[in-house]
């Protein structure tokens, strides 16, 4: 990625994974569980997480939308997938209307960072991005 893409990058109010993220990091994830077991995972991180708050989930469309005050106002979609029996994907897009002089991507990929290192400690993890090429 080129210097001045990285740069524009910084400034980006929205930050989320997806199969084939230029950045490791931010590639959907994989995790040995069923879509219940996970789900209830993720909407309890959120839950125990005081400067969290669920505004919505649905376990039949497989998200989860939280606000998130942590200094900087953030709207969170968590969307939770099985793939295959025992392999269920997990996406996170996070977003700020607020402008942020020094900008706002770093703290948004660090919230998903956090997320998924929650979700790393209660359930087997198996990989990222294992269908980018399908």
């Amino acid at each position: 990625m080129s210097f001045v893409k990285q740069v524009f990058r910084q400034f980006n109010r929205q930050c989320e994974t997806k199969e084939n993220h230029v950045e490791e990091e931010l590639r959907t994830r994989y995790y040995r569980v069923n879509l219940q077991s996970l789900f209830q995972s993720v909407k309890e991180i959120l839950e125990n997480d005081k400067q969290a708050k669920v505004v919505s989930d649905s376990i039949d469309h497989g998200e989860i939308a939280v606000e998130i005050n942590r200094g900087k106002k953030m709207f969170a979609i968590i969307t939770i997938i099985t793939v295959k029996p025992y392999e269920t994907a997990v996406d996170i897009n996070v977003s700020t209307e607020q402008t942020v002089l020094l900008g706002a991507y770093p703290s948004l990929k660090a919230e998903i960072k956090r997320i998924y290192q929650e979700l790393d400690k209660k359930h087997p993890y198996i990989g990222v991005g294992k269908h980018a090429g399908e």
